[in-house]
């Protein structure tokens, strides 16, 4: 009966290292076939390709346009205008004045040539009287015929092409303000487009970091269900020898029923960790994944580095002091709708007439219902409020800066003294093996004692995990995620495969 135990543990020890060899090499050929993917590459496919750098393109190219179609809004305007119109309408004309004016008239000059007959042939004046008297009346008479007033009617068809010219000579600031907000406007959404990469850096490293870290668990809860499986099954040899109680049999159970919902658990995280990737890669399938997850021993930079040059590499910060400059330039436009405008003009018809125009117009806007001062009021709250919101912006990114570096630093920490545990386990779990072969040690003990190594390793994915993502959000909040790569292949670098 003993030889029969002793073999049976024999066997056991043999069928763990199979099993842990088998899990292993599960793990491995499952991507065998599949495409090699590195951070680097997955970082640049969503960069080159996915819905939001398309969208912020077409953004990118359309701030541009406008910037350029307003460069050269200072200069003249001309248009070419075409009239055509037809007008019919009808007035009365007094004719009153017009009348007594030409009877007026006539009867001057006929008693201006009266007057010189008589001195040129002596006549009385008893003669000329009576008859200038009736010269004058019949002149009245010829004159009372004509109607005392006049219906006209004025119609009239045409078509009158001309040419008109505008340019502005003040503007009180309007034309450079415009312009000043167009090309703000243009490197504003520059920014921004960076800003939205680096939140895609950010998304790809948790995403494909997140992989990695499922399938370092999954190897762990495989391995730790293969093992349990092992000892289930050598329970149960040992309860029908008598060796153990039903009791005791029933806590293993219950031990290889938990490992089954772990490693469920585990494969469920994995399959969902594996979709995000691909739906956020926009492709059918994940590919083997090449850069494993890494722990730098030494930081290059300290952090007062990073607390010091975040303003002028952060996308965020440099965005919001341009909003500042914009509202700035909107306080501009506002009193500028304060001051006259001053403009010169001209217009030249193209017809046979060749009419013609030019001069100087200027205008000031005396009542319009806006209180332009609160316009300026407002303005001017607006500029306050972007200031005070770039500060509290700083001191966010401050806070993320120093939280994540703290974080970095421990899971630096973290991971030396797991290492230091890992030493340690690896020599338990080979004192363990020595002493069941020897007949000394029970399989539990080793069982055990590979479970501890088990989920050492699982603590060790976890903590480098937490390096990667301490990291990113490190160099986000910076500004300088796009250089996260230099850290994967640095040296004094240790790698979680």
């Amino acid at each position: 009966m003993k030889f029969k135990i002793l073999y049976s543990r024999k066997a056991l020890f043999l069928s763990i290292q199979q099993v842990a060899l088998l899990s292993v090499f599960s793990c491995v050929s499952t991507f065998s076939f599949a495409e090699n993917l590195s951070y680097a590459q997955a970082e640049q496919s969503v960069l080159d390709s996915s819905y939001t750098t398309q969208a912020n393109t077409a953004l990118d190219q359309a701030a541009k346009l406008q910037a350029d179609a307003v460069k050269n809004i200072g200069l003249p305007r001309i248009d070419l205008n075409v009239r055509a119109y037809k007008f019919h309408t009808e007035t009365d004309i007094p004719l009153n004045g017009v009348k007594n004016n030409l009877e007026q008239t006539l009867s001057y000059g006929v008693n201006e040539k009266v007057d010189q007959w008589q001195s040129q042939q002596n006549i009385p004046s008893n003669i000329i009287d009576p008859l200038k008297e009736a010269l004058g009346q019949g002149i009245h008479s010829g004159i009372g015929l004509f109607p005392d007033t006049a219906h006209v009617v004025l119609e009239d068809e045409t078509i009158r092409p001309t040419v008109s010219v505008m340019m502005p000579i003040y503007t009180g600031g309007l034309t450079t303000s415009t312009k000043n907000i167009a090309n703000l406007k243009s490197e504003r959404s520059q920014l921004n487009s960076k800003q939205l990469q680096d939140t895609q850096r950010f998304e790809v490293i948790q995403a494909y970091f997140n992989v990695q870290l499922q399938q370092q668990l999954l190897q762990a809860a495989s391995f730790n269900l293969s093992a349990m499986q092992k000892h289930y099954d050598n329970a149960l040899k040992i309860e029908r020898q008598g060796f153990i109680s039903k009791g005791q049999r029933m806590q293993f159970e219950v031990a290889h029923n938990n490992a089954q919902r772990g490693f469920q658990n585990a494969q469920a995280n994995l399959q969902a960790s594996q979709f995000q990737l691909q739906n956020l890669l926009n492709k059918n399938s994940v590919d083997q994944l090449t850069t494993p997850l890494f722990i730098n021993n030494e930081n290059n930079q300290q952090f007062i580095t990073f607390l010091k040059s975040y303003p002028e590499s952060s996308s965020l910060v440099r965005k919001m002091q341009m909003d500042t400059q914009l509202a700035n330039e909107n306080i501009k436009i506002q009193n500028a709708a304060k001051k006259p405008t001053l403009f010169a003009f001209g217009e030249y018809s193209l017809d046979q007439d060749q009419n013609w125009i030019v001069g100087v117009a200027a205008r000031y806007n005396l009542f319009s219902g806006i209180d332009k001062n609160k316009n300026v009021q407002a303005a001017e709250l607006q500029h306050h409020a972007t200031e005070l919101m770039t500060a509290r912006t700083k001191q966010e990114i401050e806070n993320l800066i120093y939280k994540s570096y703290n974080e970095m630093n421990s899971s630096q920490q973290s991971h030396q003294l797991l290492r230091q545990n890992e030493k340690a386990a690896l020599e338990n779990l080979r004192i363990q093996t020595l002493s069941f072969k020897e007949d000394m040690g029970t399989a539990t003990q080793v069982i055990d004692a590979q479970n501890q190594l088990s989920a050492l390793k699982t603590d060790m994915a976890l903590n480098a995990y937490k390096y990667v993502i301490s990291l990113a959000s490190l160099l986000h909040s910076h500004g300088s995620i796009d250089q996260f790569k230099g850290y994967v292949n640095q040296i004094h670098t240790d790698y979680i495969r």
